[in-house]
């Protein structure tokens, strides 16, 4: 049995900032990783995504992009070699290859149980992200016999999809990419649109993601939102990593030829069953986009900024008069249905009391329990905690508590 005072478990961005921060406090830690440094990016991503943050939003506690490229976006092998080069410049002490079975209490403290031995700390941090599970519905078992069904995290390109058509649940920036993808491949594509939010790549003259950062939108802190529970389970950005797409939008998806129904309700009879709330959903992000555009403007004009274009709305998102609301599944067409519907944590081998009655791990902006934290999960304490570049000032914020409730048990 090994003790040690803090055991990080996952070694992706979050763990690596968290490691860190508590070098630099002197506290003796370990990171204990199942797969490799950035197991997730290396292969639970497909082939071509990048990521929807430029280059220069890459920024981690004492390290940041300096490459000539910062407006450009990290592919996932740039990604990886990021994060695992910071990890060698940190001397992070990262034991890859073990697998945490039990995290549960023990004295004074936690026991957590490995494939290669058990450990005994005084605290852990839970860093396997927020994105360990792709979140697929129940109805996807009434898919019928011949349909593949996929997730982003099995998805890997167009090479392994069936000839015929996919239909592709859900429409925030995973699955909007995939079915550009699979659309200019060749495919049929179906796109069933829930909840969304739609905006530019560029606004402006800059990336959209410049004006969040300088605007302080990101910067937003938990307690200032009125829902932080429904904060946090705002869809992602409708976007993609590459300048020359000016919105991967519903209007784009459609000029590439994507058929755009309702969101997906049931699966009956052979039939997928799509809602008539299609021209709400799409009328509800247009009016989210704008205001958040209007709020770039007014920010601009306080900043008396210069050098910036007119400000600018994009068209209204297109909707069809007489949208499908079904789609038949069992005739061959349809052969593959992609569940872009959201991730979710895996903490199945946390054997501890602080899951609500939904299965959701309560914290309060990443403290869980004494000397219990989570770093990575969405609007954790601001609303780029679930951004490489959030993950820094989070993970500041928990040391300094960890250090300071380790001083107080100690007094």
């Amino acid at each position: 049995m090994k003790q040690i005072s803090t055991i990080i478990i996952g070694a992706g961005q979050a763990g690596l900032a968290m490691s860190k921060c508590l070098a630099e406090r002197s506290v003796a830690h370990v990171v204990i990783e199942r797969g490799e440094i950035a197991n997730a990016w290396v292969s639970e991503r497909w082939d071509s995504l990048r990521l929807l943050t430029p280059k220069w939003q890459s920024r981690l506690p004492g390290y940041s992009y300096s490459g000539s490229d910062p407006d450009g976006f990290m592919t996932m092998a740039e990604i990886t070699e990021y994060l695992r080069f910071y990890a060698a410049q940190s001397a992070a002490p990262v034991e890859e290859g073990v697998t945490v079975t039990s995290v549960t209490v023990q004295s004074f403290g936690y026991r957590v149980e490995t494939t290669k031995g058990d450990w005994l700390c005084d605290n852990v941090v839970l860093a396997t992200g927020a994105c360990a599970q792709a979140n697929v519905p129940p109805l996807a078992g009434q898919l019928p016999s011949g349909v593949t069904s996929l997730t982003p995290m099995s998805y890997k390109s167009p090479a392994q999809i069936d000839p015929g058509g996919v239909l592709i649940v859900g429409a925030s920036a995973s699955g909007t990419q995939i079915a550009s993808e699979l659309i200019t491949a060749g495919h049929d594509v179906t796109l069933a649109v829930g909840a969304h939010i739609r905006v530019p790549r560029l606004y402006r003259g800059r990336d959209v993601q410049w004006w969040m950062d300088q605007s302080g939108v990101l910067d937003t802190r938990a307690d200032q939102v009125d829902d932080i529970n429904r904060a946090r389970r705002v869809p992602a950005l409708q976007l993609v990593g590459d300048h020359s797409i000016d919105a991967l939008d519903l209007n784009y998806l459609r000029w590439q030829g994507v058929k755009v129904v309702g969101r997906l309700c049931g699966i009956r009879n052979g039939y997928a069953q799509f809602s008539g709330s299609l021209a709400n959903y799409c009328a509800l992000s247009d009016q989210k986009m704008n205001r958040l555009l209007q709020g770039f403007d007014l920010w601009a004009e306080s900043q008396s900024l210069i050098g910036l274009t007119p400000p600018e709305r994009p068209d209204p998102t297109y909707v069809d008069p007489d949208p499908a609301l079904r789609l038949r599944l069992c005739d061959g067409h349809i052969r593959t249905v992609i569940w872009t519907t959201g991730y979710r944590p895996d903490f199945n081998w946390l054997h501890l009391p602080v899951f609500d009655a939904k299965g959701a791990l309560k914290h309060a902006f990443g403290v869980v329990a004494p000397g219990l934290y989570v770093l990575g999960l969405p609007f954790q304490q601001r609303r780029k905690s679930g951004l490489i570049d959030g993950v820094g000032a989070d993970a500041e914020t928990l040391s300094n508590h960890l250090i300071l409730t380790r001083a107080n048990r100690a007094a």
